[in-house]
Parts: C-alpha cells; structure tokens; sequence
C-alpha cells in the first residue's frame, strides 16, 4: 500500500464532492473525472491489476464519478461534449468504471468462468448512463462500437486477468488518440495476448480477436487479423500463419 498512499498524496489537490440530487453542470462532471483520476492513481497496479479489497473501503470517490455517469452522458448534455474525441472519452471511462463498481457491487467475486456469471454481469445487471438504463453489454455493443474505432478493445476493461491493461490515468480527449496507440501497442506485445510459434508456423491470440473479429478486418477471416496485428506488433508474422485464439481468463484481476 506504500506506492498507494504515495500516489493520494500526490494527488491531495483532488477533492471529493458528494452531488447533490438533481441537475449536473460540466464544472460537476469535472470534479468527477477527477475522482476517477484518483481512483486510478491509487487503487490500479502498473500491470492493470486492481486492488479491490482496498478501493471497497473507500468508495467515495468511485462513488461520486458513479453517479454523475448516471445523471450526464454526452446524449443528456450534448453542449458538455463538443468533440468526437470528447464523447468517446467519456464512453470508454464510464464503462471501466461502471464495470470496476460493479465487481465491488458483487463483492469482489473470484470470477466469471461461466457462462451464467458473465451473463449476469454483463447483459442483465442494470447500470444507468445519462438518465437511461442499459447493460455493459449493450453499452459495449450498441454505443461504444458504433465509433467504429477497433482500438476501443484494447482500451474497455472488464476487470479479468486477460482484458487488456487498464491503464493508470483516465481517458483525456487531447490524447485519446495516443492512448489508443499505446494501449494497443502494448496489447499484442504481451505474449499473454499474443503469441508466435514459427517452429508450427502458428499464431495464438487473445480470444477478443475472436469476439470480435468483424471490427477489425472487413472480410470477417479470422486469418486477415494478421494484417490488423502487423500493424502494432514489434515482431511482424507471416501472413500464411494459422491463427489460433488462447482461451479467455476470466479470473477478477485482484491486486495480491
């Protein structure tokens, strides 16, 4: 907890405000994305793992940046949001955090292994946006991947072992643009995410490829992801590899 506490001291300028019921302004939203910002800062590993146990008890400032997702979205206030950038932005934090709120919610389960866990969590567990219920599925699903932007996979965090790394610091429109780069860049240089045997002349990758796979490639080929991946990857693969998807883990990534 000593690298914790160093990063709350750092950040002692960030004050918590609990929002009264009823209208938000921008300025509200701003004291929110702060206390997200804090939340990141010092409850999330350098890895992305996230310590749970800690950030349960202390949930104010989740709590806050929680509640004015549920009151402002970029369709309830579309003067706040300006920019594409801006929108997506808020999309991509609010969906970690309502995923992050969520597993405290479940209190910090071990995983979603099954097939009816995940459907709990993901399609029949309400969460509010702007005024609106929805599900992370369908926030995922319906809104998130109407931008069109592929990299917003390496970019949503579900809060298993094998989501990509859910970064340190939150979303900025003035910088989206790198983060994404980064993110996905960092992504398939992880050999828990992507792998190349030449010896078989086989590639394994994460299975958000293959959830996925119409996103990145407009042939829908599960062996056209290689173009999609030369892209980012340091180590270029051949392009008459196999492609093979590594099973999904879907433990929580509990900070230890």
């Amino acid at each position: 907890m000593a690298d914790v506490l160093k990063r709350l001291l750092c950040l002692f300028c960030l004050s918590v405000v609990v929002l009264p019921v009823g209208a938000v302004t921008k300025a509200d939203y701003e004291v929110a994305l702060d206390n997200w910002s804090l939340v990141l800062a010092s409850y999330v590993g350098e890895g992305g793992e996230i310590d749970f146990e800690s950030l349960a008890k202390e949930l104010k400032y989740l709590e806050t940046y929680i509640d004015v997702i549920a009151r402002m979205s970029p369709t309830s206030h579309q003067a706040v949001f300006t920019s594409q950038a801006e929108v997506l932005s808020y999309h991509l934090n609010a969906y970690n955090a309502l995923a992050m709120w969520g597993v405290i919610e479940r209190d910090i389960p071990d995983d979603f292994d099954s097939f009816f866990k995940r459907l709990w969590f993901f399609k029949l567990r309400t969460v509010i946006v702007g005024n609106k219920s929805t599900s992370l599925y369908d926030y995922e699903n319906d809104v998130i991947r109407a931008f069109n932007e592929p990299r917003v996979h390496f970019a949503l965090n579900c809060m298993v072992k094998d989501c990509p790394r859910l970064p340190q610091e939150r979303f900025h429109p003035n910088t989206l643009e790198e983060q994404l780069s980064n993110l996905t860049e960092d992504f398939f240089n992880k050999k828990k995410h992507l792998n190349i045997e030449h010896k078989h002349a086989v590639v394994y990758v994460s299975e958000i490829l293959d959830f996925y796979t119409e996103d990145f490639v407009d042939s829908g080929k599960k062996q056209d992801l290689l173009v999609y991946i030369n892209q980012y990857s340091v180590e270029k693969i051949p392009l008459n590899y196999e492609v093979r998807f590594i099973n999904y883990d879907w433990t929580i990534n509990q900070q230890h």
